[in-house]
């Protein structure tokens, strides 16, 4: 994330909610990667999930701004961060 200029934070290991974030890549294999894309979405921030597997259908109606299947290309994620951070523009 560094390479791409923004900075990685993490949930604290106790389940404690990620702090403020202006768009989040989340791994949503388990409950608490859901949970916490949940949060995400629901302040109006953008997720982008990353896993081995397919997408699942409860990760799919958080409308994330992309699923990658692992492995992809840093391009790739750096094009969809741009994207999803870039202001809305009215035509």
């Amino acid at each position: 994330m560094r390479r791409l200029g923004h900075e990685a934070v993490y949930p604290n290991g106790n389940g404690g909610a990620i702090r403020d974030v202006d768009a989040a890549v989340i791994e949503p294999g388990d409950f608490a990667g859901l949970r916490h894309a949940r949060e995400v979405r629901e302040r109006g921030c953008p997720v982008v999930f990353t896993s081995i597997f397919p997408a699942e259908a409860e990760a799919l109606a958080l409308e994330p701004a992309a699923y990658f299947i692992k492995p992809f290309a840093l391009h790739e994620l750096a094009r969809v961060l741009a994207t999803a951070l870039a202001p809305e523009q009215t035509p």
